[in-house]
């Protein structure tokens, strides 16, 4: 079916079907998703070779993220793609593995211009190794980000975030509360970190560095272990605030096998709030992120730095909530 085919079965102008495909703002919502449904129906393609050619874009938006077999990730590129979507753009994902090199690798697409722009959920370590030479390029970060690299940013405060799941366990009693954390190059380990000792700190609670563990895994494997190794302290943590949900499930089975009950004998508090984490015995205590709204408000803050380079993008904190289960 041709362009015209299109615009008469959602009954709108050629033109108006044109802008749809070029991922142009000026396009009522109503009407975008109308023509888009006629696109899906008709199996229109548009040439894409000829348009890029006329238009110097690739129609391509990179997405780096450092694992993707981390289930977080997964509702955070679904709401990436469906923003590129809505705006005429197809999403490539990159699974970084955390490695500069990697990461270096798909900035060089931008500045070859085989990409539009990419949204970046590595490391603020990275992004700052890579900030001096990158800022320029059309890029957002994404839940890590350090502000002093001047990028578009979207995440949440995870300082706040983790004192919040600290003192939800104060409030129960707990005094002894142990730290399954992060590889502290990722900024949100750090910020949870200080968030945690600082929860503790205000309730009068001397930190017990034997009831702290970093990891340089974020696996369900990784947490049991781990937990397992708390437990053998003297004394033992009553309560492990972990913090991912892969990390905190890991934590759970990792408790069981060594007898330990969940939350009679220990609680535990994860992060995240992965769809896992309502499902497990017993169903798991969070901090949700609004996974879904952080790929969105990416994919937007990219396509705004697109529309207007030389415009300030603010950065933006999405708010977290605490979700209380059986697990603490």
């Amino acid at each position: 079916m041709s362009i015209a085919g299109v615009a008469e079965q959602a009954g709108v102008s050629v033109a108006t079907v044109s802008r749809v495909l070029n991922g142009h703002e000026n396009v009522r919502p109503a009407t975008r998703d109308k023509v888009l449904a006629a696109v899906d129906a008709s199996g229109y393609r548009v040439n894409e070779l000829a348009r890029n050619l006329r238009t110097a874009e690739s129609r391509l938006l990179l997405t780096m993220v450092p694992d993707v077999g981390n289930p977080f990730y997964a509702e955070i590129v679904r709401g990436i793609d469906s923003v590129a979507r809505q705006h005429g753009y197809f999403m490539l994902l990159c699974d970084t593995g955390a490695d500069p090199g990697r990461e270096r690798s798909y900035f060089d697409l931008l500045r070859r211009r085989r990409a539009d722009g990419a949204i970046c959920l590595d490391p603020a370590t990275i992004q700052q190794a890579l900030g001096e030479a990158s800022s320029a390029l059309p890029w957002v970060a994404c839940c890590e980000f350090d502000p002093a690299v001047g990028v578009p940013y979207v995440g949440i405060d995870n300082y706040r975030a983790a004192g919040d799941a600290v003192r939800h366990l104060l409030a129960r009693g707990h005094r002894r509360i142990g730290l399954i954390n992060s590889d502290v190059d990722y900024l949100y380990a750090r910020q949870r970190q200080q968030g945690y000792l600082d929860a503790l700190s205000e309730a009068g609670i001397t930190p017990n560095e034997n009831w702290r563990m970093n990891l340089n895994s974020l696996d369900y494997e990784a947490g049991a272990s781990a937990a397992a190794t708390l437990v053998q302290q003297a004394p033992p943590p009553t309560a492990i605030f972990a913090v991912s949900d892969t990390l905190a499930i890991g934590v759970i089975h990792g408790l069981r096998s060594v007898g330990k009950r969940v939350p009679d004998d220990i609680a535990v508090v994860g992060f995240d709030d992965i769809s896992l984490a309502a499902q497990i015995d017993p169903p798991l205590t969070t901090i949700a992120q609004p996974m879904r709204e952080l790929g969105e408000t990416a994919a937007r803050l990219l396509l705004q730095r697109l529309a207007n380079p030389l415009a300030n993008v603010p950065g933006v904190l999405l708010p977290h909530r605490l979700v209380i289960r059986g697990s603490a």
